[in-house]
């Protein structure tokens, strides 16, 4: 939100006292004064007009997960372990998936309360690609690689995918760098060849990469260089 719009909303302030107050340089936004009535203010941010402080703010968190086999990405499951399930319950509160995995998939998964950020991280519109390990039950043909670049159709959505490129590293194994999150995409597009994806694991969203320091289930937060390349 606007500063201005932000400030105009509370009780007892309205438009043109908002604008002296700005003028006047009497708000601080994190500590630091400022007179911008364009200002983004968010729910992260602390906001003060002279002593009075008007938003607490709440930090915001990001967490990258080293997903494991068998954890379904959802915040709860009545049947079976979620990936929320493996951090403390300190940690827990209001945050979300960015970019889910599928039951059996591992690898880099990015839990955060910072709903605007995780929109840049996975929507397609930003074509930051996500790079996973691919092994399949048959081999992999030279003919795959131009299929992954056309893209393939969907029925079910009425789409076809974005180009996708595809590495071919043995005779069953590859990595591919995608920039979509489709239901199921990658193994719908191994299985337009009748191939079956045995294998399956994120190594990168964006310019952040798993850490090869953690352990599947383990995690630690983003440095602020990692959060900035989002």
């Amino acid at each position: 939100m606007r500063l201005d719009r932000f400030l105009a909303s509370l009780p007892s302030h309205n438009r043109q006292q908002v604008r002296l107050m700005l003028a006047q340089r009497r708000v601080r936004v994190d500590g630091q004064v400022v007179s911008d009535p364009l200002a983004e203010v968010r729910e992260f941010n602390r906001v003060e007009l002279d002593d009075q402080l008007l938003q607490a703010g709440r930090p915001a968190r990001y967490l990258m997960l080293h997903k494991p086999t068998g954890c379904v990405s959802a915040t709860q499951d009545p049947q079976h372990r979620t990936v929320l399930d493996l951090l403390p319950a300190a940690l827990r509160e209001d945050l979300h998936i960015a970019g889910r995995l599928d039951f059996n998939t591992t690898g880099l998964m990015i839990l955060t309360n910072d709903g605007q950020w995780s929109r840049r991280l996975t929507q397609p519109a930003t074509k930051l690609p996500k790079h996973y390990l691919v092994e399949t039950e048959d081999e992999i043909g030279e003919h795959y690689v131009a299929k992954f670049l056309e893209g393939f159709y969907f029925a079910f959505e009425g789409l076809t995918t974005l180009p996708a490129q595809l590495d071919i590293l043995g005779p069953r194994q590859a990595r591919l760098a995608i920039v979509e999150g489709r239901y199921h995409q990658v193994k719908r597009m191994f299985g337009h060849f009748d191939n079956k994806v045995v294998g399956l694991h994120r190594e990168s969203m964006g310019a952040i990469r798993l850490d090869p320091r953690l352990a599947p289930g383990e995690f630690r937060e983003l440095t602020a260089e990692e959060v900035a390349t989002v």
